[in-house]
């Protein structure tokens, strides 16, 4: 099979939770484009008509919910470090890649993003547990990976490579959109410009894919591809559910821009 060429041996542990986390992200994803949508950002409570039930449900200030659903994760990549101190270099870029990406993202959540709603616990939950089990795996089947034959085509330094673009353009568009928004009580919505904003309503997402890319490329387990599969399915049911709110808000929102990969889609 031309795919086993890139990648380790898979055991059955591998092959079942690679199945499981492709299909949980990919029905995610599916779920966005019908406009069943994770209550947090834009989407949380877009309904306005939200039941008694729904509305007593336990808030959190957006900032603390995004940091601390970022967190674990980070921790996953940070302690494998110690659990799994004496691995090859395959291994330390792995952990050194993902510690960094979700470090990144509690700073941009605690000090960077502008945020004027809250978040749900319950979502909170989901997106963290997400997060973390999902890292911890790729960790983990990675130690798996330890003493069988390497992949017939090294990915490693394209992995590398996607990964430094991908959290370089995810920074720079979350940079642009941290001033977009005005600060104080009322921070309205605009239309994003700069990068590539001119060509897809969501670059921060498709950059983000390439950091989950990278960290399938650097990996090589068919877990890591199974993941950053789910996770480019879900953010293009995201950026399209996304698009869709920009359309339904601004009059003047350019057709031809695209929800996440420019030209395309």
């Amino acid at each position: 099979m031309a795919l086993m060429k890139f990648l380790f041996p898979p055991s059955l542990f591998v092959t079942a939770t690679s199945l499981a986390s492709f299909t949980l992200m990919a029905t995610s994803g599916l779920s966005e484009l019908r406009g069943k949508n994770l209550e947090y950002s834009k989407f949380f409570n877009i309904g306005s008509k939200a039941s008694d039930v729904e509305k007593s449900k336990l808030k959190l200030p957006s900032r603390i919910a995004m940091a601390t659903l970022y967190t674990p994760a980070f921790l996953a990549g940070v302690s494998s470090f110690a659990i799994f101190p004496d691995e090859n270099l395959r291994f330390l870029l792995l952990k050194s890649t993902i510690s960094i990406h979700f470090f990144k993202r509690v700073l941009e959540s605690c000090f960077l993003h502008k945020y004027s709603g809250e978040m749900g616990l319950d979502t909170m939950i989901v997106i963290l547990s997400s997060y973390f089990i999902s890292s911890a795996l790729v960790i983990f089947n990675q130690h798996l990976t330890v003493g069988l034959p390497e992949p017939l085509i090294d990915l490693t330094n394209p992995g590398i490579l996607l990964f430094s673009i991908g959290i370089s353009g995810n920074f720079y568009h979350h940079y642009l959109l941290s001033k977009l928004r005005s600060q104080g009580p009322n921070k309205e919505y605009k239309i994003p410009k700069g990068g590539l904003f001119g060509f897809v309503i969501c670059p921060h997402y498709l950059f983000e894919v390439l950091v989950f890319w990278g960290f399938a490329f650097i990996s090589q387990t068919l877990f890591s591809f199974a993941y950053a599969m789910g996770t480019t399915f879900y953010l293009l049911g995201r950026s399209s559910a996304t698009r869709k709110w920009y359309l339904s808000k601004f009059e003047d929102f350019p057709m031809n821009v695209k929800a996440m990969i420019p030209f395309l889609f």
